[in-house]
């Protein structure tokens, strides 16, 4: 489960640190925020793999938080996990009806919250991510790796082959070139954003006549997957 993305979401620092450098510990990469505004900002932008948040903020509560972000199709699918001092039995079945995955009352230990974390994405995300990915022809299977064009396999690197994954699961959004670059070849590695140019190219040739006008360039922002033209 290391490398995953974690969005903690609370107003008090001491406690988002406290989350932070256990989580990081454990190899998790860890983002922040501390309201509900900010949070919506964070997870539109980055997409992290999984939400602790907060059941009392200071703007928007977190029960509302994540009622929209279960309404949103590009966000339904993302964890949540609600983080409260409130321990009423009332509270916990609220935040379990909005869509919310888990619910831990503070205090917790972080070897808890590590362990329930590790257990709602094993459970949201184990399933999908070994299932194969379909859009018309176009078939990647990330279990053997191989992606397959009207039934034939095709010819494509690593580079390619980790954008292609990108892209169709997160389909109709555009992204920037340096959204792109943290998310396929990560935030560590220093590469220019020029790279992905050559990378998208590549991609389209591999992908054919047939498929390479869903790899979309949109002015100005980046480059988007979309069935739509």
């Amino acid at each position: 489960m290391s490398g995953k993305t974690i969005l903690i979401v609370d107003d008090e620092a001491p406690i988002r640190e406290m989350v932070a450098m256990a989580l990081e510990m454990g190899g998790y990469q860890c983002l922040e925020a501390a309201d509900a505004k900010q949070a919506h900002s964070l997870v539109v932008d980055n997409r992290p793999d999984l939400i602790l948040l907060d059941w009392m903020l200071p703007d928007i509560s977190g029960i509302e938080l994540a009622r929209r972000l279960k309404r949103d199709q590009l966000t339904a699918e993302i964890p949540i996990i609600m983080l409260t001092a409130k321990g009423e039995e009332d509270h916990k079945i609220q935040g379990l009806e909005t869509g919310a995955d888990d619910y831990i009352t503070k205090p917790f230990s972080p070897r808890e919250l590590a362990a329930r974390l590790k257990a709602v994405l094993r459970r949201t995300q184990g399933i999908a991510e070994q299932s194969p990915i379909v859009v018309k022809g176009l078939v990647l299977d990330p279990v053997s790796h191989r992606v397959s064009i009207d039934g034939n396999p095709a010819d494509m690197g690593p580079t390619e082959y980790r954008l292609l994954q990108f892209f169709l699961t997160h389909q109709e959004r555009a992204y920037s070139r340096g959204q792109l670059l943290d998310q396929v070849w990560g935030g560590n590695v220093y590469v220019e954003e020029r790279t992905v140019d050559v990378h998208i190219r590549r991609l389209r040739k591999a992908l054919g006549s047939g498929y390479e006008h869903y790899i979309q360039t949109v002015r100005d922002t980046g480059y988007r997957f979309s069935t739509k033209s």
